[in-house]
């Protein structure tokens, strides 16, 4: 009796394996697909508000850069390492224990559906400005968030080649742009220099870096977006740190290159007051005939991000339901390797999420867990390589320990600013962590008391 249970376990288990089918090619696409957005069409305006200065903007922009890259560095070490679906929960999990994991499994996945809801209006929104629809913004935003998941539901290999091409055609979109901008601009480079308005005194310089870095984070969110496929993965050993880092290089260069058009067509005072440099550009070239370009640019951008969050936020669920910090039914995959219930309930939950409009006070307390994410990681990293030292590596985190310990401490201080910046959400996200831990017992519970009957 117990051999046929044992025997129909692992059938059970081998059913809901996800497909390993994914390459270095996904990799790229969703790490360039979930993290080039809107940001970079509007907040180079700000970033140049602060700055004042052609030189200090591209500075920062570069700083954020190699902070991302750094930071790509010491997680391609974590997922290469523990190559399962997931992402950071996986790390965390195994570095602080079950509660650790949940604490960061479910954050991240409430973070991810509302990413999902967000970004879901934000298309409708450019989306009606181009063809209105009687159904509203809500409705189109529900719509395009089914469209996605259908595409999905058909299988990794739908969704991957999807991706490649969201992706291709927004990198495509925005050299484009990059191109026109130097074709057809007016050089507005040539007077730069006299028309800064950098900050005179060194400590004004300096709040104004660290401000404008900030931003540029911002814009650098979704770069570990390959870690929550790792699992799927043809040959996570190499794909892994290829599609972190080679997506990475290629976000810089296209926002570095994004940035240099933007000065090259708009003097410094037009866009440091700039609330869409991309679109005020546009405007500078084409005349009334910016808006649409703006807005077709806009679209491409989410969309893109729209569908790799509906690719990667049932991966979590999927493994908090196979680590028993939810339901088993997380766990079943169709043929085509997408995990079906787990990608119900995360559409579900996004759907609610744009209906009821609370996602916008989600997002501010994912932020909290996005930051506070990059330090836990960190200390995970020292902590599997004390604890575990003989674990396979296949990568090691370049300048260990002493680059990732400078990152911890940049991580830390953004940390502590970001606390400040925004008390309120802090305080709800450190209400809900004292929260969890009852909700963690009884799930915990719940599960194994399914097990035992």
């Amino acid at each position: 009796m117990e051999t046929i249970q044992a025997t129909s376990e692992n059938q059970a288990t081998e059913k809901n394996k996800l497909l390993r089918i994914l390459g270095v090619g996904f990799g790229l696409a969703v790490v360039i697909g979930g993290t080039i957005g809107v940001g970079i069409l509007r907040t180079p305006g700000e970033i140049v508000a602060l700055l004042g200065s052609v030189q200090l903007v591209i500075l920062v922009w570069i700083l954020g850069g190699v902070y991302t890259f750094f930071s790509a560095n010491y997680t391609a070490e974590l997922a290469t390492m523990l190559p399962a679906a997931g992402g950071p929960y996986v790390y965390a999990r195994r570095a602080f224990g079950d509660y650790g994991g949940f604490v960061i499994g479910w954050s991240d996945w409430l973070g991810n559906t509302a990413a999902t809801a967000f970004l879901s209006i934000a298309f409708a929104e450019y989306l009606i400005e181009l063809v209105p629809f009687s159904i509203g913004v809500s409705g189109v935003a529900v719509a395009i968030v089914l469209l996605l998941a259908v595409l999905n539901w058909k299988g990794s290999q739908m969704g991957s080649d999807a991706q490649k091409l969201m992706s291709l055609l927004k990198t495509i979109a925005l050299l484009a742009f990059v191109v026109v901008c130097f074709a057809f601009g007016g050089g507005q480079q040539t007077n730069a220099a006299q028309t800064e308005t950098a900050p005179i005194t060194f400590y004004a310089q300096f709040v104004a870096v660290v401000l404008g870095f900030q931003l540029v984070l911002g814009t650098y969110g979704g770069w570990n977006t390959v870690i929550y496929f790792a699992e799927e993965d043809e040959n996570p050993a190499q794909n892994i740190p290829r599609s972190l880092m080679g997506g990475v290089l290629l976000v810089v260069a296209i926002y570095l290159l994004i940035n240099l058009a933007l000065l090259y067509v708009l003097p410094i005072p037009q866009l440091a007051v700039s609330k869409l440099a991309a679109a005020d550009a546009m405007q500078q070239i084409f005349g009334a005939r910016s808006g649409q370009i703006v807005t077709l640019l806009a679209m491409l951008s989410l969309i893109a991000i729209v569908n790799v969050c509906i690719l990667q936020t049932p991966r979590t669920l999927y493994a908090l339901g196979r680590d028993g910090l939810f339901s088993a039914k997380a766990c079943a995959v169709n043929k085509g390797g997408t995990p079906t219930v787990s990608l119900i309930v995360s559409v579900l939950m996004a759907i609610l999420l744009v209906l009821s409009g609370t996602f916008e006070t989600l997002l501010a307390i994912y932020a909290f867990f996005g930051v506070a994410m990059n330090v836990l990681l960190i200390i995970a990293l020292f902590v599997l390589r004390r604890r575990e030292p003989d674990l396979p590596r296949p990568f090691k985190t370049w300048g260990y320990p002493l680059v990732p310990f400078i990152l911890l401490l940049i991580s830390i201080l953004l940390f502590i600013g970001f606390i400040i910046s925004d008390v309120s959400n802090s305080l709800y996200a450190l209400i809900l962590i004292a929260a969890s831990y009852p909700i963690f017992w009884l799930i915990k519970r719940q599960m194994n008391l399914s097990r035992e009957s």
